[in-house]
């Protein structure tokens, strides 16, 4: 595989990336990329969502006494801003020139989890993933300072039921445990002091504020230092412990470049990120160019985001609903604002089961064969048994390739394009389906070269970036 294509892939969701790094180079591709605009206006379809507190009251105190149609009606338009706001994103991931930026959106949404099941308002998870966008490439410091103070990441853990008298640790213990400094780098009484200092952390109308009713504000002794601290005071000290950098930085090239990094990569990124001071943006610059330069290809399993919109681009498919494309996601087990848990994604081998592995040929198929996903076919993809029931809207789709090649020549491109490596097994097949007479001048050319595409998309090696 070209290393712009790689590279392509590993920063963005596809290879319609690999040009731009051809043209402008690593290091101009990721400058435009760090400088590209986003959109901060409210979607539309949360105008109508209530956004302060007060707006939130009232909602709940109408539906305690309304009938069950008014009741349904509340719960629809709750899960229609729901869907639209991952339909919302999505398409800001297919549609952005420079789509770091959204991946990185990603990284942190993977990070700093806030579900939408946990949380229910709307308007707070946007809130969320527009300090994940705004900060992307800042600060983390500073970025784990405005989450831990979301009103989104006070309701997912708890941190509402934290009060003078009465903590609850949920936040103070992820805040250590998965955000910040990892297991083994805290004791049970940090946890216990944050969770004072965060005690009466509670919601606000643009961001958790503190109750005075329910805070504590007493001294409290975190990591070894007295004060009466509050929820900035704890990332400051935090950050100024030695393991700082270390889980961040693992996570990081977990995401872009390795599956499994080596500790020696992890410590020595990490220190770097210590001496730029938390500073996101050169860290990045710094992991991909020094990794740009190494032969890495094939040491990462591609999150289904990345096998999704990589197929639609390849096959030229633009049109494709973006709600089919969130429906797929969900099926691969990558659900926005929806992760099983505090932890994220896994990554790595969870992304390549039997049943996921299984969803994506399907998928390929349906594709390949110019025949559109809906809701109801990819409800169907569970089993081998079960073949989808219902009829296909036909899509075209066509795969680019040089039609003054050959079978061979058209082989390569296509193998440098998606292949991290082709072994004689591999060419061989190849050769059988596009056979030496092949005739890229033929009328139905195209549709020889989408077999071959989807041949190559069921072979574990394209599973690898």
């Amino acid at each position: 595989m070209k290393k712009s294509n790689l590279w392509s892939l590993r920063l963005g969701f596809s290879g319609k990336e690999a040009d731009k790094i051809e043209k402008l180079g690593l290091e101009k591709f990721l400058k435009h990329s760090y400088d590209s605009k986003f959109d901060k206006q409210l979607p539309a379809f949360l105008d109508d969502d209530p956004k302060t507190l007060l707006e939130l009251k009232a909602l709940r105190e109408s539906i305690k006494t309304a009938d069950t149609e008014f009741k349904k009606k509340i719960l629809k338009k709750e899960i229609y801003s729901n869907v639209e706001l991952k339909k919302w994103w999505i398409a800001k991931m297919r549609n952005d020139e420079f789509p770091l930026r959204e991946n990185m959106v990603c990284f942190w949404h993977n990070h700093f989890v806030s579900t939408s099941q946990k949380v229910k308002v709307n308007y707070w998870i946007y809130q969320h993933n527009m300090i994940l966008r705004e900060h992307a490439f800042g600060n983390f410091k500073e970025l784990t300072k405005q989450i831990v103070k979301s009103n989104a990441m006070v309701k997912y853990l708890d941190n509402v039921d934290n009060k003078k008298g009465k903590y609850n640790e949920n936040l103070s213990r992820e805040l250590l445990e998965l955000f910040t400094i990892g297991i083994g780098n805290y004791s049970e009484s940090d946890i216990k002091e944050g969770a004072k200092a965060l005690a009466g952390l509670n919601y606000g109308d643009d961001g958790a504020l503190y109750r005075k009713n329910i805070e504590d504000n007493g001294d409290k002794t975190y990591f070894g230092k007295t004060g009466n601290w509050k929820a900035d005071d704890l990332v400051d000290i935090i950050f100024e412990q030695k393991n700082i950098p270390y889980l961040i930085t693992r996570k990081i090239l977990k995401w872009f470049v390795y599956d499994n990094p080596s500790e020696d990569l992890v410590t020595y990124y990490g220190d770097y990120f210590r001496k730029v001071k938390f500073e996101i943006q050169p860290l990045l610059t710094k992991i991909f160019t020094e990794e740009y330069k190494k032969e890495n290809s094939g040491t990462k399993i591609k999150n289904p985001l990345v096998y999704i919109l990589q197929l639609l681009e390849e096959l030229h498919i633009d049109d494709l609903d973006d709600a089919m494309i969130m429906f797929f996601l969900k099926q691969q087990g990558m659900d926005f604002y929806n992760q099983i848990n505090v932890k994220g994604w896994d990554g790595g081998n969870s992304w390549l089961t039997s049943q996921i592995y299984l969803q994506r040929n399907n998928t390929s198929d349906l594709l390949c064969s110019g025949r559109s996903i809906t809701r109801r076919v990819l409800n169907t993809m569970n089993s081998e048994d079960e073949k989808p029931k219902t009829e296909f809207e036909k899509i075209d789709v066509k795969i680019d390739f040089d039609s003054a090649g050959n079978n061979k020549t058209i082989i390569t491109e296509l193998s440098d394009r998606l292949l991290f490596k082709v072994n004689d097994s591999m060419q061989k097949d190849m050769e059988n389906l596009l056979k030496y007479d092949f005739d890229p001048k033929e009328p139905h050319a195209n549709f020889a070269v989408a077999r071959l595409f989807n041949y190559i998309t069921k072979l574990p090696e394209y599973q690898l970036v």
